[in-house]
């Protein structure tokens, strides 16, 4: 019932692809693509890897160096709260010079609360987008 409606040239044309399949050239030609693809694909593979801890180590040296820095200025921050409060304490005494430093460390927290969106997070936002999105 296909053949009564067949044209000449379908039949053609089904030659044609047939000769263009079975050519061992094209399927040589195929085979290499396909080889190629699966090197290319393996490679790829192979580079997400490497990026991924490249930028993850990128991040632990980050975090590590983070810190370490924020623990010499804490420690700074305290040894020179110390000699302040020392320091006061000759004029006003013992008590009041520590009160003192303790207000000051007070107005310090305010104002790092206050300003945490802009001290803090953004930095660290754009810290990893630039980290993971390069």
């Amino acid at each position: 019932m296909s053949d009564e409606f067949a044209t000449p040239h379908s039949a053609c044309r089904e030659n044609v692809r047939c000769k263009m399949l079975s050519n061992d050239k094209n399927v040589e030609a195929i085979a290499q693509l396909v080889e190629t693809l699966k090197s290319y694909l393996g490679l790829q593979k192979e580079y997400l890897k490497l990026d991924l801890f490249d930028k993850f180590v990128r991040l632990l040296t980050a975090l590590a160096l983070f810190i370490v820095f924020f623990l010499i200025i804490i420690f700074a921050f305290m040894y020179c709260s110390f000699a302040v409060a020392y320091w006061l304490a000759g004029y006003v005494g013992d008590v009041a010079a520590f009160f003192i430093v303790a207000f000051f460390h007070f107005i310090v927290l305010v104002l790092f609360i206050a300003y945490s969106k802009t001290l803090i997070q953004r930095p660290i936002i754009r810290f990893l987008t630039n980290l993971f999105m390069s």
